[in-house]
């Protein structure tokens, strides 16, 4: 029994493409069409996905469906089986249609291992071709939508296989391919395979003529094979053996033939040897270089290329046609620039042979090639062509005729000359061209149709236009047809004295002729059989009887091909066998259309019936349909047909049964799928895979980078729900598949991830347009990397000034990629570009060629001109220098003129080549006028503007005068002054300047710093205010005025007197609170008491909570530094204000709170500590370590201790010790009674309250060691005064070290 899949089509089996269908509805999408309208042009391959190495089955045709519009392609797998459908086209959302596009893709990755399968698969009668079955992904619920794999299928009318065990006639397995081309430098194969029973023979025929093998030792047969094998490595030629062989396959029950196979040695002939002359054309007329390869078998790949195999470019100009010539439709000058040679490629012997290359001379009126000129909008006239209309190169004249064979490709090409360069179009009369099959090749010069059929013949034009006119050429296209099966001859299984019949139709044109054999040999020189009837394209057997059993063949051909099929009939006598392993397990996914198959055999055929769960009733009708082949299809799978399903098979000379277990899974589903994004890059991207599955199935997730296995690296972390990038580069970008699978099915999602990156850098800069002050600068702009690019930034650099430093030129929008950049005079240039979009800038492009513009005079002088004396008796005149974009000609240099303002003296002058120059002896601060001018060996600038500078200054000669101070308040002073006279400041004057310093405080024994302060009046002017001043303080002040050389002579020193201020805070005030009743106050006297202190002002309150209560206010004397509070209840906490005073008033005061009360501040500290983490923990492993002390303290009491103990102190432990003679004694239950006036420690040990023999006695100090075997057990600390030993007995029994020390 096995599990396989059924479409409703013609009794011949066929591939169809997957037919998309919705459960509910079963509408019916894209699929096969119906099989009145079904013709074999219109199959197509079915798509390939992924599959496990498992059993697989064949699917079957069934011609009697007439519900075959609402049927799909299924699916099966034999162990585990599984039998998936497929989802609604029509109705799909446009994410289903892209992900059933993805999964096709898909499954092009498994298309090697369906080849690897291909040849284990089960085989049946009647199949041309078996492929392996193989599950398609879903693709979005609901439905869910399978791949579909290369199904076989099988007629449910047709013969059942022969289990090999039967005996049988011999059927060809394997032959090798009618037109057979073998390499020369290999042996030659030619295969042969048969089956049958009992084993069939082999011999062959060359040219229609017995084929001897034992006479030619180079030929051998391989073993149970019908298979040639000619050894050539001792000698011989290949081309001895060509001919037409043809494979015999006999045993007693008749001969299969093979296919007439031509064989043929592959030929890769050498070039003649020629020498070319330089071809000579006019610039605009059509050329044609011919390559006439040798005649190769097969015939060789042509393409052309220059002698040092450099490929040669094509476009509609140049191209290469269909018979290997190269066609120019018109010549430019640039073509002669390279040679072109004609290369052969012949496939068998992997030579590439290379034809004596064409060298062109071009004939032209304008010689000068001017590259700028091939983008021109108008080359041809602005290099003098003439225009001229197309004229054909290939075909000849204005009509040709074409004949292709059905299923061939028809390839129609039209190449023109003309000028400017033709554009091509084609076009069928009376119709469309084939859309879904017609392409278009080499520049649109060429149609090519795949797959023609009779409907694709007619006539076809090409229309050759360009701006001077057009012309066409018909090709009249005539479709003849090999022979093709309509109904293949099957192998007929009879019981005796049954009627049959074998059927040989075939089509063609022209229409084929039939011809039947029997053994090989013609039907009509056969013996004769009164059980048998030819009519035509049938044989009809009645009444068959055993000696009935013969091969037949069925031979039909035309003048373009021929059809050879063998059929054999065979008359048995068997009782029903099943053919399929027993009581097997299937496993399906929920809602798929299913179909059980039972692969029986028997003759007569017999009949099949299906049961489910032991019950009476047949199975068919409702859910369930039975084909005449006996296969039960269920067409939805749902929960409850779950079960034991049996089929049973019988005819009149018994009857077999076999069972299958069916199983019933939930479908996998993502349905949470990745999304497509949109990343910049270096940032973290995640791609969500959530999945749904059954839970009996194991899942297993993976990821596809472009179709292809994705590497997880370090940057990448994969999860069951997500795949996670981290640090996104610009390799990210892709497709990204996740692939959810168990063992029955497998649903996928893509999505696309979009990296944002700088752009690269732009290439191909090209100077045009060049003129005396500008250029055209060109560029063909880098990938953007996704993310737009907004600007170019134009840089330059020159050779002269700053060699190898960038600037920037100019910025353009990131729509153009050429620009005119006006240039400076007298500048080597070299350009480069610099591309910016919103992620970043790209590197700079390789620089340009460089161009240097003509000289001449400046157009501008320095600017920044200044003159400033550095010494009191000179001038330094300085300026920015002039840039290379300035300069304008060689030698640039500055032309210096300077005087003194307001008087009529000439101008002194000077040529500096820097940036400096310094004018000596001058007066102290005198004004000059300035003149800066540039000069270049082309000339001098414009004239200069005028700048004023100044020689140098220096000392002021002179001091403030009158200096009066006014003291506004303790900590400030108001100043005035008699400015000096403008003579004697002998430079700018900055400012008048105060030095004054703290000379001593008013308080005894008070020690002050003395350092100097200084207060700046910027400006001319009389007075000004002195601040921060410290109160009660005696001071000194002197006044200077200050120009740019430094300070002028010191004014008298004045002294003045701050008055008393307001004291500074109190230091360290501190609160304490011994107990409950009092709160204990401290402080020290202000650090800066700027007076005399009178006294302290304390201000305090109580408050609980927001509740506050009435203000208390104590005064002490100057010297009291104290002061204790008693508290009016033990609750409330005091807040207190302490501020110091002079004669002035109270200064700057100090708060401080009360701490908490003792319970308050617990309860706090208590919430603080019990929320730490670490509390916690510490909490943890203390309980932790009580828990496993108390235990082991009640198994040492379970189990008694041994420890050596001294009765007395002088007494030693003798052997006459009753107890034990090891000098211990055990704590047994009696012993652990306590005594009376004792107590029991935690460790259940007896403790005296008064005893003389103390562990202390035998140490020092209180201290004591205890040892067992001479090991340390540890110490004990004892009092032996009765009173402290009751006062700390407590504590030392719940001691944790104590009962640690006890226990061990």
């Amino acid at each position: 029994m096995s599990l396989s899949s059924s479409t409703g089509v013609t009794s011949v089996c066929y591939f169809h493409r997957l037919a998309l269908v919705l459960p509910s509805t079963g509408e019916v999408g894209e699929g096969p069409i119906s099989s009145n309208s079904f013709s074999t042009e219109r199959r197509s391959q079915c798509l390939l996905s992924s599959c496990p190495p498992l059993w697989l089955q064949q699917c079957c045709c069934d011609d009697k469906d007439t519900s075959w519009p609402k049927l799909i392609d299924l699916c099966a797998i034999w162990d585990p089986g599984v039998f998936l459908h497929a989802a609604g086209w029509k109705r799909a959302s446009g994410t289903a249609r892209r992900r059933l596009n993805e999964a096709e893709t898909l499954s092009s990755v498994r298309e090697a291992q369906v080849e690897r399968l291909e040849a284990a698969r089960p085989r049946r009668p009647g199949c041309r071709e078996r492929g392996p079955v193989l599950r398609m992904a879903r693709q979005q619920p609901p439905p869910w939508v399978h791949t579909a794999i290369l199904l076989c299928l099988l007629s449910l009318t047709g013969a059942i296989e022969i289990p090999m065990d039967l005996s049988q006639p011999p059927t060809i397995t394997k032959q090798s391919v009618k037109d057979h081309i073998v390499d020369p430098r290999d042996n030659i194969l030619i295969e042969c395979e048969a089956k049958g029973n009992p084993a069939p023979s082999f011999h062959w025929t060359r040219n229609s003529r017995f084929f001897n093998i034992a006479k030619d030792p180079r030929v051998s047969m391989r073993r149970r094979s019908g298979t040639l094998v000619i050894d050539f490595r001792s000698g011989g030629r290949p081309e001895e053996y060509e001919g037409e062989y043809q494979c015999f396959a006999r045993n007693k029950f008749g001969t299969a033939l093979s296919n007439r196979i031509r064989l043929q040695v592959s030929k890769s002939p050498l070039w003649p040897k020629e020498n070319l002359d330089p071809v000579v054309v006019q610039e605009g007329a059509p050329l044609t270089l011919q390559c006439n390869p040798p005649p190769g078998l097969p015939s060789p790949v042509i393409f052309w290329m220059s002698s040092s195999m450099e490929p040669i470019t094509q476009d509609k100009r140049v191209s290469q046609g269909h018979n290997g010539d190269l066609y120019f439709s018109n010549v430019m000058l640039q073509d002669m620039q390279t040679d072109y040679s004609c290369n052969a490629r012949f496939h068998f012997t992997h030579t590439i042979q290379q034809k004596n290359a064409f060298t062109l001379k071009v004939l032209t009126n304008n010689p000068y090639n001017d590259s700028s000129l091939r983008n021109h909008p108008d080359m041809y006239s602005a290099r003098g062509v003439a225009e001229r209309t197309p004229s054909f190169m290939y075909p000849q004249g204005t009509a040709s005729s074409q004949m292709v064979l059905r299923g061939m490709d028809l390839l129609l090409e039209c190449i023109a000359s003309g000028v400017p360069t033709p554009d091509i179009a084609w076009y069928k009369k009376g119709g469309d061209l084939p859309s879904d099959k017609a392409k278009f090749e080499n520049f649109n010069k060429a149609l090519r149709i795949t797959n023609v059929s009779e409907e694709d013949s007619g006539e076809y034009f090409c229309l050759a236009s360009n701006k001077m006119g057009s012309i066409r050429h018909t090709i009249s296209v005539r479709v003849k047809a090999a022979p093709y099966w309509l109904d293949e001859p099957k192998n007929l299984i009879l019981a005796p004295g049954e009627d049959g019949r074998l059927v040989c139709r075939a089509n063609g044109n022209p229409k084929p002729t039939v011809q039947w054999m029997v053994n090989g040999e013609p039907l009509q020189s056969a013996p004769p059989n009164p059980n048998r009837e030819v009519a035509g394209d049938t044989i009809i057997f009645r009444d068959t009887q055993i000696s009935s059993r013969a091969v037949y063949q069925c031979n039909t051909s035309n003048e373009h091909g021929y059809l050879l099929a063998n059929a054999f009939v065979s008359v048995l006598d068997v009782p029903p066998r099943m053919l399929s392993p027993r009581n097997q397990l299937i496993r399906v996914i929920l809602y798929n259309r299913t179909r059980l198959d039972c692969p029986f055999f028997g003759s007569p055929i017999p009949t099949l019936r299906w049961f489910k769960n032991g019950q009476g009733s047949n199975l068919d009708g409702g859910n369930y349909h039975v084909y005449e082949n006996g296969s039960l299809e269920i067409k939805m799978i749902r929960k409850e047909d779950q079960g034991i399903y049996t089929c049973v098979a019988t005819n009149i000379l018994g009857k077999a049964e076999n069972q299958v277990r069916l199983e019933v899974k939930d479908p996998t589903r993502i349905y949470r799928m990745p999304e497509d994004q949109v990343a910049k890059r270096g940032t973290t991207v995640q791609l969500e895979c959530r999945v749904k599955h059954d839970p009996s199935l194991k899942l297993t997730v993976s990821w596809l980078k472009d179709d292809e296995p994705l590497y997880i690296g370090n940057r990448m972390k994969k999860e069951d729900d997500s795949l996670t990038i981290f640090g996104v580069a610009e390799r990210d970008q892709g497709s990204y598949t996740c692939i959810a699978s168990t063992e029955l099915d497998q649903d996928l999602a893509k999505a696309h991830l979009t990296v944002l990156g700088r752009p690269d850098r732009p290439r191909d800069l090209e100077l045009t347009d060049l003129a005396e002050r500008s250029v055209r600068l060109t560029w063909i702009p880098g990938d953007d990397n996704n993310s737009p690019i907004t600007d170019y930034v134009v840089q330059f650099e020159e050779d002269q000034f700053q060699p190898g430093v960038w600037h920037d030129h100019s910025k353009f929008p990131g729509s153009v990629n050429s620009a005119v950049l006006q240039l400076s005079p007298y500048v080597n240039y070299q350009f480069r570009v610099i591309a910016v979009n919103e992620v970043g800038s790209s590197h700079p492009s390789l620089p340009s060629e460089r161009y240097r513009t003509s000289g001449a005079p400046p157009e501008s002088n320095p600017a920044d001109v200044k003159g400033e004396g550095t010494r009191k008796n000179n001038m330094e005149i300085t300026w920015t220098p002039m840039n290379a974009t300035s300069a304008f000609g060689p030698n640039l240099r500055y032309i210096v003129k300077w005087r003194r303002r307001e008087t009529r003296e000439t101008w002194n002058n000077v040529t500096v080549w820097g940036s400096r120059y310094v004018v000596g002896q001058t007066p102290v601060y005198v004004p000059y006028e300035i003149r800066v001018q540039a000069e270049n060996d082309f000339g001098k600038g414009p004239e200069p503007d005028t700048v004023i500078g100044y020689s140098g200054e220096d000392y002021p000669r002179a001091a403030p005068t009158d200096v009066k101070i006014r003291v506004l308040n303790s900590t400030a002073i108001s100043l005035q002054w008699n400015r000096v006279y403008p003579d004697t400041v002998q430079g700018q004057l900055r400012e008048y300047r105060a030095y004054y310093w703290r000379e001593s405080s008013l308080l005894k024994n008070l020690w002050v710093s003395q350092k100097r302060q200084q207060a700046s009046f910027p400006g001319d002017r009389p007075r000004g205010v002195v601040s921060r001043l410290f109160p009660y303080s005696n001071y000194k002040l002197e006044m200077v005025v200050v120009n740019g050389r430094g300070d002028g002579p010191r004014s008298e020193t004045k002294e003045f007197t701050t008055p008393e201020g307001v004291p500074s805070a109190p230091r360290r005030f501190r609160v304490r609170q011994p107990n409950l009743e009092t709160i204990n106050l401290e402080w020290d006297h202000p650090e800066h008491p700027n007076g005399i202190l009178i006294g302290y002002t304390l201000k305090y309150v109580a408050f609980n909570g927001t509740k506050l209560g009435k203000q208390i206010v104590e005064n002490f004397s100057p010297n009291q530094t104290k002061f204790t509070v008693r508290r009016a209840d033990p609750v409330s906490r005091y807040r207190f204000t302490l501020s110091a005073r002079t004669q002035v008033g109270s200064g700057e005061a100090v708060t401080e709170e009360s701490p908490a009360p003792p319970n308050e501040a617990y309860t706090n500290n208590q919430a603080d500590i019990a929320t730490q983490g670490w509390f916690i923990g510490l909490m943890c492993a203390i309980a932790l370590l009580v828990l496993i002390l108390l235990i082991v303290c009640f198994i040492k009491r379970s189990r008694g201790g041994k420890y050596p103990v001294r009765e007395k102190k002088d007494v030693p432990l003798g052997p006459e010790d009753p107890k034990e003679e090891d000098g211990s004694f055990d704590y047994s239950d009696e012993d652990n009674k306590p005594l009376q006036g004792s107590q029991t420690s935690l460790d259940g040990t007896i403790k005296q309250q008064e005893s003389d023999d103390s562990l202390v006695d035998y140490g020092e100090g209180g201290e004591g060691q205890f040892n067992e075997d001479g090991s340390f057990i540890g110490q004990y600390t004892v009092k032996k005064d009765k009173e402290e030993t009751e006062g700390n007995e407590s504590s030392e029994a719940t001691s944790p070290v104590n009962a640690i020390y006890s226990l061990a």
